[in-house]
């Protein structure tokens, strides 16, 4: 009756011959039901996705399911999204992560918890700005010719257009974020937070400036910090050089893999300890093509064994040469213009890319005859993350933090598990960084950004303050006769993640108004849901701002993913060509199977190996799903109770009852895959394989209400369990199996209770599975025909649980009877359950012959195997270590093998 009105709507519109049946249907709908079931809309025969899933996406935002509110009476859960860059499109990474985050929150909302997902991007500065002086330069207009309030208006247009393109996608695959909540880095109210964290850090004397060698993108036209440079394993070379030594004929050899920084060299250092090079001592060598002297300095750092053991030395552009040359104190050079280029500095070569002048110039030495060879060999190349230009080390004016007080309550309560990393194995990698941590260079040479908020007087001197006014305040304490127009704001902006440090805190404006009531309620947040490759760009950072401008944690736990990759192991990326587009893979496989075709094989902390035929999986489970309710649905059903029905609904209902248990344990402890597969076969495996052939009715004949309620009630519980892992047909099916309206939906349905599970009830029910598998294992081996019904004989000492259960193990293994013997059965094949000896009488069903020897190899294969277990038990070590579970299943499989070689030999000798 369900849908009725909609139905019939349907057909009355299209079939004007049923119109004859208007006058009825006013009176009595469910006469008209039963009387002309051709009538009603039949249910599809397959499931649709594509007139499912935007369905209930937009009826959940409609309805507000996603909205969350502080609210006394209800538990907060608080998730954040890691903020995608505005430049990027969902890739299968943001796929898995936000897949996980999204089961969680699902979960905590159905569990009653005011569950509170909050959305939002990040500016990425290197990255946007990248991009829209691409747009801009195919456009003509070069950002050189703009003033910083023009390059930004383009900018903010540009983030308008493109900026949302990921949210929309994350809607796509379900994501139930609350987007009224949805943020922004780079708005008003995040602007001011990193704006107040700086002068905060600054007051403290955290916050500094100076020149110090950066990590610097000639690309990007920026400084990185440390996290910010991806190290690549690739092919060089190692050049051979000889340098003359000072007034004399004689020469030295180096090796370098960066010739062309040889027109900054200030020195030549060499160890003391390397006797080949005493002679050298207090000399000077002169360097190839500028003809420069240079002193010849001994230190340890050398390595004798690399190269020749002699090493060029350039302080302007190497870190470690920049350390000897302030031990040594040398002479500095800067040879390379921002762009990569040569400045004036290296006297040859001016305004020529680096790279260019490096063939250039070894050509130039081959000429002078000082060019030795060049070898082949593997090395670890620095690229920028965002640009993938490859790094320059240079000596920059840059504003630092000091991060080493920071860090200390930050590796503490990681280390002591106030925040817990899932899995553990990640904390070493945390301590390790947090114990050797540098000092963060924070400025970026960008205009789109917050900007850094230091004001310069026109003597050099500046001040640090939230705006222009408070730092007009502070200058005239410096200089009483100063104009405000004399003030000029520092022209950097800074790092990306300084912003998304402050995030979990300034979602909820938090660091500016810590006393509104969203920031009380939900800060500190639950869980967050990040990559392993960012533990030190955002997670441990994040850690350290929630304690230095909270003093709480900013979360309690975070659950690290692994990297998808391909079968190959490959990291995906759109270089490769090796990565679907999440959109394609959910347009051809549905959401619910993408979903769950990434958690197949995706446990926490481990790379997933991903193949497109798990979404395909995916997608086979969601039919599986619907196939099983379209039987149900399928059913006639008349008024009583069947009483052989009740063992497996009570079977299956303490199935669902042992499943939460155990999706309470995987989810405390983050091991989402692990969920999901304790679903999938409870699902597939008991409820479809197993209740559904107990209960079904016969052909043709209908179910008795009993059972076909309590089956509709176990499979709500099903339903509810799904629901997180595929929200988008559980909500179709909750609406399906029931009349619902309004705010009856699965989203807020209640996640099922733990309940104490009757251990009794389940083992009892395995004895039967194992009667029933097993003489369908004798039908196979023996080629019997699956229409005929066999006789199933006995021996036990525990005659109950086979009489409580004869009627579904004849059911479902075809038997015309169970008999108990106290003898062994000859002329049968027998098979042991717990030490009891079921038999199957095949007089006159197979050849003799043929079956004695089956036994035969049967009966060596089972004392082979009963010899291995004995092994392992005589083992002490393994006793002694084993967990106690393990042991007493060992000593399980030992009784029961050597129970069935009794049976196997006392039916040979029968024979």
């Amino acid at each position: 009756k369900r849908n009725f009105h909609y139905k019939w709507a349907m057909v009355y519109n299209h079939s004007p011959f049923l119109f004859i049946f208007a006058p009825h249907f006013a009176c009595n709908c469910s006469s008209i039901l039963s009387r002309y079931k051709f009538f009603t809309m039949s249910i599809a025969k397959t499931y649709d996705p594509s007139q499912v899933e935007d369905k209930w996406y937009k009826y959940w935002m409609e309805n507000k399911f996603f909205s969350a509110k502080p609210n006394p009476e209800k538990e907060p859960y608080t998730v954040v999204i890691p903020p995608p860059n505005v430049t990027g499109v969902l890739h299968m990474g943001h796929m898995l992560n936000n897949t996980i985050q999204d089961i969680l929150v699902r979960k905590a909302r159905m569990e009653g918890k005011e569950a509170c997902w909050v959305p939002g991007t990040d500016h990425a500065s290197i990255a946007t700005e990248t991009k829209v002086v691409n747009k801009l330069k195919e456009e003509g207009i070069d950002k050189k010719d703009l003033s910083r309030e023009e390059f930004l208006s383009h900018a903010w247009e540009w983030k308008e257009k493109y900026g949302g393109i990921i949210l929309d996608q994350l809607k796509k695959i379900g994501a139930s974020c609350d987007w009224d909540r949805e943020r922004f880095t780079m708005e008003d109210s995040l602007s001011e937070a990193v704006i107040e964290a700086f002068v905060h850090l600054y007051e403290k004397g955290y916050m500094y400036r100076g020149v110090r060698m950066v990590n610097w993108d000639p690309k990007g036209l920026t400084a990185l910090s440390d996290e910010e440079v991806n190290y690549k394993e690739v092919n060089s070379k190692l050049y051979y050089i000889t340098y003359k030594i000072a007034g004399e004929e004689t020469t030295l050899t180096v090796a370098t893999t960066r010739p062309e920084t040889i027109l900054g060299d200030t020195a030549i250092c060499i160890n003391p300890n390397d006797t080949r090079y005493t002679h050298l001592h207090g000399k000077k060598a002169i360097v190839p093509v500028v003809g420069r002297e240079v002193p010849i300095i001994l230190d340890e750092y050398v390595d004798m064994e690399f190269g020749t053991g002699c090493l060029k030395v350039t302080p302007a552009h190497d870190l470690n040469d920049y350390e000897l040359g302030l031990k040594h104190n040398l002479e500095v050079i800067d040879i390379l213009n921002d762009d990569g280029t040569i400045s004036e500095n290296g006297q040859h070569y001016i305004g020529e890319n680096r790279f260019v002048v490096r063939k250039k110039i070894v050509k130039q030495l081959e000429e002078l005859g000082q060019f030795v060879e060049a070898k082949d060999i593997t090395n670890n190349v620095g690229y920028s993350e965002r640009t993938n230009e490859v790094i320059e080390p240079k000596l920059s004016t840059q504003w630092f933090c000091k991060m080493s007080e920071l860090a200390k309550p930050a590796l503490e309560n990681v280390m002591n598990d106030n925040i817990q990393i899932h899995p553990p194995k990640f904390k070493n990698m945390y301590r390790s960084w947090m114990e050797n941590i540098k000092d963060w260079c924070v400025s970026r040479q960008l205009w789109w950004g917050q900007q850094i908020p230091a004001y310069y007087l026109p003597t050099g001197q500046f001040v640090v303050a939230r705006n222009l006014d408070e730092a007009f305040e502070k200058a005239l304490a410096i200089d009483a006769s100063l104009k405000k127009e004399d003030l000029k704001q520092d022209e950097d902006v800074l790092d990306t993640w300084f912003s998304s440090w402050l995030w979990p805190m300034s979602v909820f404006d938090g660091v500016t108004n810590p006393e509104n009531e969203d920031y009380k309620y939900f800060y500190p947040t639950n869980d967050l849901v990040t990559g392993f490759d960012i533990i030190f760009f955002w997670v441990a950072r994040m850690v350290m701002a929630g304690y230095e401008f909270d003093g709480r944690m900013p979360f309690k736990n975070v659950y690290i993913t692994g990297m998808v990759r391909d079968q190959k192991g490959r990291k995906m990326s759109k270089s490769l060509g090796n990565s679907p587009d999440p959109i394609d893979l959910i347009n051809k496989y549905s959401a619910d199977g993408v979903r769950t075709g990434m958690l197949f094989t995706a446990p926490a902390g481990n790379d997933l190996l991903f193949d497109e035929k798990l979404c395909e999986q995916g997608r086979n489970f969601a039919n599986k799903i619907w196939n099983a309710f379209r039987l149900v649905k399928g059913w006639e059903v008349q008024e009583g109770t069947n009483a052989d029905n009740q063992l497996a609904i009570e079977w299956m209902q303490e199935r669902i009852n042992q499943s939460v248990i155990q999706l309470e344990d995987d989810f405390s402890k983050y091991r989402i895959s692990d969920a999901l597969m304790v679903v999938y076969k409870l699902v597939w495996d008991d409820f479809c394989s197993w209740y559904l052939e107990l209960v079904k009715p016969e052909y043709g004949k209908p179910i008795d209400k009993g059972t076909y309620d309590a089956t509709l009630e176990i499979f709500e519980s099903i339903v509810k369990l799904l629901h997180p892992f595929m929200p988008f047909i559980t909500e179709e099916l909750w609406h399906e199996l029931e009349n619902r309206s309004g705010d009856d939906c699965v989203i807020v349905a209640q996640w099922p209770t733990k309940t104490a599970v009757n251990e009794t009830v389940l083992a009892e029910f395995e004895v039967a599975r194992e009667a029933i598998v097993g003489v369908r294992n004798v039908r196979n081996t023996k080629q019997l025909g699956n229409k005929d019904a066999l006789v199933l004989k006995v021996r036990t000492s525990n005659t109950a649980i086979y009489t409580k259960y004869a009627f579904p193990i004849k059911r479902l293994a075809n038997l015309s009877a169970i008999d108990f013997v106290t003898d062994k059965v000859e002329g049968a094949v027998s098979f042991v359950i717990k030490g009891d000896e079921l038999s199957i009488p095949l007089t006159g069903l197979i050849d003799e012959g043929e079956n004695k020897a089956e036994l035969e190899k049967e009966l060596a294969y089972t004392k082979g195997f009963l010899q291995s277990v004995a092994k392992k038990l005589s083992n002490e070590r393994f006793v002694a270590g084993a967990p106690e579970q393990v042991v007493i299943t060992e000593k399980q499989k030992m009784a029961d093998a050597e129970a069935k070689i009794k049976a196997l030999e006392e039916t040979l000798a029968s024979m």
